[in-house]
């Protein structure tokens, strides 16, 4: 590839690494993006799930299937650490988990599409705000994307530390966990801290609960279906002598499957309200689903992984790496449409500056950054994916 070429997408990623914005506000990045796309000759629309951006380029060779690919663009609320040029300006924002380089990567691809159109079908670019926990994935959907870009498939791509720069992984199946939400309010009945037979004590009552949420995987669950279920909060009390009349949980729960969720949520629900009315108390459940388990479709992961392989760059294509319990918003879309998430690999560590510690940085970190080695291989990597969907090879 052209040096000039890989010296603007890695400018480009560093501007957008020191002007990060949080979720629903990429109003700038939204900018850039449209703005590149109007000059390669792409049919823009901005706005979709509120900041949202796709853009839409027709092979000259006749209709044909439409692909879309996806970038996140959103930041995060974390202050940053590194000291390097690019380094975030706006204080308790960055970009720590690589949307910056997704952003790029599938610039640098537009332009490489839009400058070799020799292909049948079309290419829609998907920009999408608010990955970190705002469903933006979902908004877009929800604003007609789909009705408007009727995509035949769907992929994204993110950076993951740790991976060998030029390996890839083309998981069939499971990928991201799902991601919900609980807390359960347990009433019980205050009193003073040395007269305890006067009350029902929430806080011993919570303690008990949280026991026995951990039967719940290790003896409800089956035992080949991976879950988390963690207990990260409690509050109850204000004096150290005064037995509180209430005690609030609240934590995450993980799965691969929604069969396995529901069993979580049913024995959860059915603990709270027994457990804690053994105790003479009663307890009020929440749980929030927040984003599915990211699910590829068998077809799609092969179709990534045999066209990854074409790629003289890449090193490896891993299909048997342990799936993360952590989530991504990019499993509503293949509710919708079958695709494949696909892990680029960051490198070891190599890319960052001295005084940050040794090996790679993992993501959610104030001191990670995006390895720009691995921008070229990520535009080369979304070549092949098109060119071999479209071609249908």
């Amino acid at each position: 590839m052209n040096p000039s070429k890989i010296e603007s997408w890695v400018n480009t990623r560093r501007d957008i690494h020191a002007h990060p914005e949080l979720r629903y506000e990429e109003n700038r990045t939204a900018d850039i993006v449209a703005k590149r796309l109007a000059e390669l000759g792409y049919t823009v629309e901005t706005g979709i799930g509120r900041t949202g951006v796709v853009g839409l380029i027709r092979g000259t060779q006749g209709p044909g299937k439409m692909i879309g690919l996806r970038a996140d663009m959103d930041a995060l609320p974390i202050q940053e650490r590194n000291q390097f040029p690019h380094a975030s300006r706006h204080p308790g924002k960055m970009h720590a988990c690589g949307h910056d380089g997704h952003v790029a990567m599938l610039l640098g691809a537009a332009q490489e599409i839009a400058e070799n159109r020799n292909f049948k079908g079309s290419v829609a670019l998907i920009f999408q705000p608010a990955e970190e926990g705002g469903a933006g994935a979902q908004r877009m959907i929800d604003d007609g994307m789909f009705q408007r870009y009727p995509v035949d498939a769907v992929f994204a791509m993110h950076n993951w530390p740790g991976l060998k720069e030029g390996e890839f992984a083309a998981h069939t199946g499971a990928v991201m966990a799902s991601s919900n939400e609980f807390s359960v309010k347990i009433q019980a009945k205050g009193a003073h801290a040395a007269m305890p037979d006067l009350g029902i004590d929430p806080v011993v009552i919570a303690a008990q609960l949280i026991l026995a949420f951990q039967t719940i995987v290790s003896r409800n669950c089956k035992p080949v279906e991976p879950a988390v279920l963690s207990v990260t909060q409690i509050q109850a009390g204000e004096a150290i002598n005064v037995i509180p009349d209430h005690a609030i949980l609240q934590g995450t729960v993980r799965t691969f499957s929604i069969e396995t969720l529901d069993l979580i949520e049913q024995h959860m629900n059915k603990l709270s309200t027994e457990l804690c009315a053994a105790f003479g108390a009663t307890a009020e459940m929440e749980f929030e689903r927040k984003y599915p388990p990211t699910i590829n479709s068998a077809e799609m992961a092969e179709l990534a992984k045999n066209a990854l392989k074409r790629v003289p760059e890449v090193t490896a294509v891993h299909t048997n790496l342990p799936p993360t319990m952590g989530a991504e918003d990019f499993a509503f879309m293949l509710q919708h449409k079958p695709g494949a998430y696909l892990w680029i690999g960051n490198g070891d560590g190599g890319h960052r500056t001295h005084g940050h510690g040794i090996g790679p940085c993992t993501l959610h970190n104030p001191s990670y950054d995006f390895n720009d080695k691995i921008l070229p291989l990520g535009v080369k990597a979304w070549l092949a994916i098109t060119h071999a969907f479209l071609e249908g090879t």
